[in-house]
């Protein structure tokens, strides 16, 4: 196998069992470097196993029915490998003060729907970054926490 298919490999189990719709917290002791970088628009940057564990952790309790899947095929070069995404979630769950422009009070029953590309870099088979760019305007704003211009 070449390190393209396997960081390829790495990463789709990655986006399978931490983003997919049943969360396996302990995927980040296997293939997350300790002291991994995840980061996008919509949260303050995590850095290390028991950040990223924590931050899944009160966006999955604020977001039972969070999920997110691959849209395209995974593309890889190097120690980079890039994957296209759409997910979201209802909160139903408890406060959630996570996203840099706000948080919301329990239990909104709100919906967010959004697509985002994302940059892993794996090395030596753990994944050491993700950087995403992701369509938080959309989130934020179904979400009410940002308004439609008139």
């Amino acid at each position: 196998m070449s390190k393209q298919d396997a960081n390829k490999a790495i990463v789709g189990r990655w986006f399978t069992e931490f983003w997919g719709k049943t969360v396996n917290l302990g995927v980040i002791d296997e293939i997350a470097a300790p002291d991994m970088l995840l980061k996008y628009s919509l949260h303050e940057p995590r850095r290390g196993r028991a950040d990223i564990k924590a931050f899944m952790t009160d966006f999955r309790a604020a977001f039972p029915d969070l999920n997110f899947w691959g849209t395209a095929d995974l593309i890889a070069e190097g120690d980079y490998v890039v994957g296209q995404w759409e997910g979201g979630g209802t909160h139903t769950g408890p406060a959630f003060n996570d996203f840099l422009i706000g948080g919301l009070p329990a239990a909104t029953g709100r919906k967010m729907r959004f697509t985002g590309t994302t940059v892993l870099k794996v090395i030596d088979g753990k994944i050491v970054e993700e950087i995403g760019l992701d369509d938080g305007v959309t989130a934020l704003t179904q979400l009410g926490l940002l308004k439609k211009a008139a």
